[in-house]
Formats: C-alpha cells, sequence, structure tokens
C-alpha cells in the first residue's frame, strides 16, 4: 500500500516520497530483524550459557509427627 508513495508518481510526489522510502525501508529492516537476526541470537546464547538444572533442596510433603498429648 505504501509502495506507491514510495515510487513517487503524480502531484505533490516529491514532497510524499522521502516518507514512504522510509516507512517501506523500516518495514523491511524489521522483517529482516524479526525474521532472521532474532532467532539467530537466541540460538547464540542458548548456545553460549546453557541452561543448567538448579539443584535445591525440596521441602519434604509429610507433616512432623504430632506433639504428645497432655495427660493430666
Amino acid at each position: 500500500g505504501i509502495m506507491p508513495i514510495a515510487i513517487g508518481f503524480g502531484a505533490g510526489a516529491e514532497s510524499r516520497r522521502p516518507m514512504g522510502v522510509a516507512v517501506v525501508g523500516g518495514m523491511l529492516t524489521s522483517t529482516f530483524l524479526t525474521l532472521y537476526v532474532i532467532p539467530v541470537v537466541y540460538v547464540l546464547l542458548d548456545r553460549w550459557f546453557p541452561t543448567r538444572p538448579v539443584l535445591r533442596e525440596v521441602p519434604s510433603r509429610t507433616s512432623p509427627a504430632p506433639a504428645p498429648a497432655l495427660s493430666l
């Protein structure tokens, strides 16, 4: 939809062409970054910093023994 403005034919095209070129360039750049650069960065970061399992003590799920009742 923005390509006719970027190509710039017709009346007033000289004033609208820079905006059209900027929008088309931004769309192409953001598409390239989204589809190629960001996934490559994620893969590289995953290779450089692999996730390690966290070793921590898991609390026991059994309740402690109840205290003995006092007899009078």
